[in-house]
């Protein structure tokens, strides 16, 4: 399991069944064209070649099954004469130091698979728990990688014969089967397709070495996320946490096949279409799951009940396109007094020819205007990853009038400043921002950019995601492109800025009321990657000079620019004391709330209590009493 709480779109997939035909050459000049936009590193210095490295032997050894510490010890603590030469070695287009790492891995499936042969002369181990085998250390010894394995197996026997008893040691064949077709990869010696295998994932780590968003694309991976991007996907629309005794549904996306089934959160997947996917890497589990529209899909889930007891139950489901613009926003009321509370969810940041997300907020709040008064908007952003730059900056405008809203520094030090210069503010009463851990991206700089301005107040997690930079992907997904069949790179050219001049980047938007909600007791954020880009600040823009825009358009858009500028507000923020003292003793005296927190602290997640909450939406309700609070005492100041 990976080391942070890890969302798995059952629609996403990057596995290569087949490697390109990389030259050395090829891995070198990928890279150097990488380094040449990267937002921080533009050489390979000593510190990037220690990190690909251990990129390296991660990417072949992933689970930490195949390894002894001692194999790869003088790699992941590399001399500095050992640096050295992998960066002149680099410079002339060598890459021994990998091509040895990568014969040590098939010395390591040779003993892999005289450990399991003994392993199968062993008694198997009762009731392990799956968390033991999280977070791993380099096994030290091989009776200790044969211990690892044996839990292993016998967690996988007891998942198989929870699924089908009676054919377990044909499930068990079909494991064994996988992983000697996974090891084959790394073993053929037909076409040169070793030499091709380790040279992608030599280019796939130094890529990834930069920065947890800067990586290498296979054809066939680049070919998935141009149809990620083009949310032309097909399965059955659920989120899932990885583990090894299966994939736990943590989220099912609304208006999906599987909203439409009996399928619900803390479910276990176990097997598609009768094939156990107990012990398979989540990407195939995931490719089993995809499939063409219209064709039939059957998951087998583990729930469970009372007393501890799990019952097992098959699902089918007819496989659709999953396309996130069904679920793009939602709009409710909640009256208050004699008008009502508007709610907007906004899912993601989009544009396409017929909508936007912008268009959509506010087609949504002038539709709910026209038979209600409305007295306050909450703008929940919980869970939306971002999207468009653009749309960011044009929801901001709703609520603001001119000013700057975001600007952008390049890999050269280079700042561009996008501005709202339309003065006409859709909404300029009570207004907060509810967020979550996993708000990141375009969520940010709105969040940030209207708590800056203080025209909201942020209620949520303590913090958002805090992915404050940019990246480009060198082939356009918006156009039919062919995809080049040495493969394509996404790389991060720089950070985000609001006009305050911070950057959310690694520490997130903070919240001015903190209303706990699922995400906060799991590590979830840019803070937990490996390589995050650290934290900065540019100076603060709410006296804008327009020093970036060129001379001759510089004193035209002074002009249109100069009037209504947007201030800081306190009109909102002046309350904050007291609206955080009636929350939190509404939060201590509501025992659901507390049955909940207290298993947020202790990471337990019962099944009833998760269900409970999500079901009831106990973060939205806080919100929606917090903004109440807000409006009364807004409404009260001025009646005074």
């Amino acid at each position: 399991m990976l080391r942070k709480w890890c969302y798995i779109f059952l629609f996403f997939l990057f596995l290569a069944a087949k490697f390109p035909e990389l030259t050395p050459n090829d891995v070198k000049k990928k890279f150097e064209e990488i380094l040449n936009v990267h937002a921080v590193y533009q050489k390979f210095t000593d510190e990037i070649a220690k990190r690909t490295l251990k990129s390296f032997i991660n990417e072949l050894d992933p689970g930490k099954c195949y390894f002894l510490q001692d194999d790869i010890s003088q790699w992941l603590e590399p001399s500095n004469d050992l640096l050295n030469k992998i960066i002149t070695d680099f410079n002339n287009a060598k890459f021994t130091t990998f091509e040895n790492i990568y014969n040590k891995m098939i010395a390591a499936i040779k003993r892999r698979n005289a450990l399991e042969d003994a392993i199968d002369k062993l008694p198997l181990l009762q009731k392990i728990d799956a968390k033991e085998l999280n977070d791993l250390a380099w096994a030290e010894t091989t009776e200790a990688l044969k211990d690892r394995l044996l839990k292993i197996r016998s967690l996988q026997v007891e998942m198989a014969e929870k699924f089908d008893k009676e054919h377990t040691k044909n499930l068990l064949e079909k494991i064994k089967q996988k992983r000697l077709l996974k090891e084959k990869q790394f073993t053929d010696t037909q076409n040169d397709n070793r030499t091709f295998a380790m040279l992608t994932y030599t280019l796939k780590s130094l890529a990834s070495s930069l920065d947890d968003h800067t990586c290498y694309f296979t054809p066939m991976e680049a070919d998935d996320f141009v149809i990620q991007v083009q949310q032309k996907l097909c399965g059955i629309g659920a989120l899932l946490n990885d583990n090894l005794n299966g994939l736990t549904i943590v989220r099912i996306v609304e208006n999906s096949p599987a909203s439409k089934s009996i399928l619900k959160v803390k479910d276990r997947i176990i097997a598609v279409n009768n094939e156990p996917i107990i012990g398979m890497d989540s990407k195939e589990a995931v490719n089993l799951i995809r499939g063409e529209k219209g064709t039939e899909v059957t998951i087998t889930i583990l729930r469970e009940v009372e007393n501890e007891k799990e019952e097992k139950l098959n699902i089918t489901m007819i496989r659709d396109e999953v396309v996130l613009e069904d679920a793009r926003i939602e709009s409710s009321i909640e009256p208050y007094g004699d008008g009502v509370i508007a709610v907007i969810k906004l899912h993601s940041f989009y544009q396409d020819k017929n909508n936007s997300s912008a268009g959509d907020v506010k087609k949504a709040l002038e539709d709910i205007s026209r038979t209600n008064k409305i007295k306050g908007v909450i703008l929940d952003l919980r869970s939306n990853a971002g999207g468009l730059l653009t749309q960011a900056i044009d929801i901001s405008s709703l609520f603001i009038t001119k000013g700057v809203v975001v600007s952008i520094k390049d890999h050269k030090g280079n700042i561009q400043t996008k501005r709202n210069i339309n003065d006409k503010v859709l909404w300029d009463g009570a207004l907060i921002v509810l967020t979550n851990r996993a708000s990141a991206s375009a969520s940010e700089i709105v969040t940030q950019c209207l708590q800056d301005y203080g025209r909201a107040i942020i209620v949520g997690d303590d913090r958002t995601f805090g992915k404050g930079t940019f990246q480009s992907f060198t082939l356009d997904a918006s156009r039919d492109l062919k995809v080049n069949p040495k493969g394509e790179y996404k790389v991060t050219r720089g950070r985000y800025y609001t006009v305050s001049g911070k950057t959310p980047q690694l520490t997130g938007v903070k919240s001015d009321i903190v209303v706990p909600g699922l995400l906060l007791g799991m590590d979830c954020g840019e803070q937990f990657d490996k390589y995050p880009l650290q934290n900065d600040s540019i100076p603060s823009r709410f006296t804008d000079d327009l020093s970036d825009v060129p001379i001759l358009y510089r004193q035209k858009l002074a002009d249109i620019y100069k009037n209504n500028l947007q201030a800081v507000l306190t009109t909102h923020t002046q309350y904050l004391q007291e609206l955080t003292k009636n929350s939190q003793k509404r939060l201590e005296e509501n025992k659901n709330y507390q049955l909940f927190l207290k298993a947020v602290k202790e990471k337990q997640f019962d099944a009833k209590i998760v269900e409970s909450f999500t079901e009831n939406d106990l973060q939205l309700i806080e919100t929606k009493n917090i903004i109440k609070d807000l409006v009364y005492l807004e409404e009260l100041n001025n009646f005074d």
